[in-house]
């Protein structure tokens, strides 16, 4: 069978038997086809068939140019990270509980066929990227696709701290923390703290304030070039942490500086042809159903 891609990586997070199971099926239906396929290493140790080619994760993506993730939307976070960079695009199978990211159910492996054959929806999701520094000194950076989170640390506390955007003062807050989210992430972890949903072609971020003291204080959409910087005050008592994607924090303690802004590169994310960002829309967040009205 042609091929669009000459390599097909595989990337699991197996937790549970439902994954390995839909990995096997992967396998199987991937080597019917005759498709060259390397697995990730953590990947097939988990699966315990020697006869696998596998490569390490942090090698994957320059040595295939698709990567099929099993798992939940946090799998394909993880696996995004790891392929961003090369531009390698990456398609879902969902094990999850969601799955706005990992939308191929199990049952319906036969879709990828037709991506194989070039048969399918190519979209380009933009990613954040967050560096605190401390009178000039960096103390961390990471990469974001779906939110970068200031929350309290291990013990509950309001903090105080000012938000710029292009190096104009927008706002002060006493609050648990705020939420800065891409299209992607809006319907994570920004959605359940009252921010709105972004479709995913928008060019914008959402800043969501988290539990604020004043309630007049709500979310605001701004440009996706524009850039975010967030001071924590030096009345602060106890130090907040910032978190990407739940996968890196970073303790930015009084006077530190968050600088947030676009990623030069993006996850290219491979949909079947018969996507529906609208239906995933209605079969995760539960929308009502459609009253045909209209034809």
């Amino acid at each position: 069978m042609a091929s669009t891609f000459k390599t097909i990586g595989i990337f699991g997070r197996v937790r549970n038997r439902g994954v390995i199971e839909t990995l096997k099926a992967l396998i199987d239906y991937l080597k019917h086809l005759n498709q060259n396929i390397l697995i990730d290493a953590e990947t097939a140790q988990s699966l315990n068939d020697y006869s696998l080619k596998t490569i390490d994760r942090d090698e994957l993506s320059t040595h295939c140019d698709l990567l099929i993730v099993v798992g939940g939307d946090g799998s394909l976070l993880h696996a995004a990270h790891a392929v961003v960079k090369n531009q390698v695009p990456v398609l879902g199978v969902n094990r999850g509980r969601l799955g706005f990211l990992t939308d191929i159910h199990p049952t319906e492996l036969k879709k990828i066929k037709s991506i194989i054959e070039g048969k399918y929806i190519l979209e380009s999701r933009f990613l954040l990227t967050a560096a605190v520094t401390l009178h000039g000194e960096l103390l961390g950076q990471h990469d974001a696709l779906n939110e970068v989170a200031l929350i309290p640390d291990t013990i509950p506390h309001m903090h105080e701290f000012e938000i710029y955007i292009d190096n104009r003062f927008v706002c002060s807050q006493d609050s648990d923390g705020v939420i800065v989210a891409t299209p992607t992430g809006s319907t994570a972890y920004a959605l359940s703290g009252g921010g709105p949903i972004l479709h995913p072609q928008l060019d914008a971020i959402v800043v969501v304030p988290m539990f604020p003291h004043t309630l007049s204080i709500r979310p605001i959409v701004i440009g996706g070039n524009q850039e975010i910087t967030i001071v924590i005050t030096p009345n602060n008592e106890a130090t907040p942490r910032l978190t990407c994607d739940g996968q890196a924090f970073t303790q930015t303690p009084p006077c530190s500086h968050i600088t947030i802004q676009k990623k030069p590169e993006t996850l290219q994310l491979i949909h079947a042809l018969d996507y529906d960002y609208y239906e995933t829309l209605r079969s995760k967040l539960h929308w009502g159903r459609k009253l045909q009205y209209m034809e």
